[in-house]
């Protein structure tokens, strides 16, 4: 199909959080729906480059810090919140550091960035979201969820630790959050909408951030010069998750649809073996329920 952010409804009224959004598709998606009237809370860990981020949006737009590796920092943020809450965008990432990292929790930092910390963080702000006319959670994985396996459910142990491999379970981690968040939310009757979606692959910080590759100082120094070149901009990686954001069904899951969906329009992305496995699914939430201590009453 054809989206842009043309495409986007009136916003006007609507409260957003953006994780991750002071560079890259977050960035853009935070700018995009501003632009288009939502009030916007760039959810960021370095709250200075959050705010040179939001010095360039027009619109309502302000910053909170979030560290999405840390439990603690989101328990302070949802406990900060006040108000309904109609979007959240579980958008933050870090990809392929080449050693293993642990988060202060003691979790890998994929599985505990990526994974734990947005299933937390929605989990605490489950009640602001209910509290809105018609909320919904985005959570933005990856074609990298393809190498995900059964394997998500050991939580990325140090012991053999692969980069590609824990990213890929982590990315894994995020399809069947979402999808298992639908089934929940629909079964439990709930006016709460989950959608999913990727963004093939562009040119974004994700590559060169010093918590993943970008600890490679070759591929920090030549990520800002090769990436552009070689992937879609992260204009285009945005479009997935504003169309999963405002238009998109209950439950699909979005992304970029040619050349092995790593770019091309928006449309219905494909989903691996494990990301349809709905009790691979209900197991790795009972797993995110226990470590990290938060429910869902939905």
């Amino acid at each position: 199909m054809t989206f842009s952010p043309a495409d986007l409804p009136d916003l006007t009224g609507r409260t957003a959080v953006v994780t991750g959004a002071n560079v890259g598709i977050g960035e853009v998606t935070a700018r995009e729906l501003a632009a288009h009237g939502a009030t916007v809370v760039l959810a960021c860990r370095n709250a200075d480059k959050a705010q040179q981020a939001a010095a360039g949006m027009q619109g309502d737009v302000r910053v909170e810090q979030l560290d999405l590796s840390s439990q603690a920092s989101v328990r302070a943020f949802a406990e900060r919140w006040d108000g309904p809450l109609d979007l959240l965008i579980n958008n933050a990432g870090v990809m392929n550091p080449p050693t293993y990292r642990a988060t202060e929790d003691g979790h890998e930092l994929m599985f505990g960035t990526n994974h734990l910390g947005h299933f937390a963080l929605t989990g605490r702000l489950l009640p602001a979201l209910l509290a809105a006319p018609t909320p919904r959670v985005v959570t933005v994985a990856s074609i990298a969820h393809h190498g995900g396996n059964g394997k998500v459910l050991e939580a990325n142990p140090e012991a053999g630790y692969k980069p590609e491999a824990y990213y890929g379970n982590s990315k894994l981690a995020n399809v069947l959050f979402m999808r298992e968040l639908h089934h929940r939310a629909t079964a439990a009757g709930a006016k709460l909408t989950s959608t999913g979606a990727h963004p093939g692959v562009s040119a974004t910080n994700l590559v060169a951030s010093p918590d993943g590759m970008g600890a490679n100082k070759l591929v920090a120094r030549l990520a800002p010069y090769v990436l552009p070149i070689v992937l879609q901009s992260a204009a285009k990686g945005a479009n997935p998750s504003l169309y999963a954001a405002t238009l998109a069904e209950p439950g699909s899951y979005s992304g970029s649809r040619r050349f092995r969906e790593t770019r091309g329009p928006v449309g219905p992305a494909r989903l691996s073996t494990y990301a349809s496995d709905a009790e691979l699914g209900r197991k790795l939430w009972t797993l995110s329920e226990e470590l990290t201590g938060v429910g869902f009453a939905l």
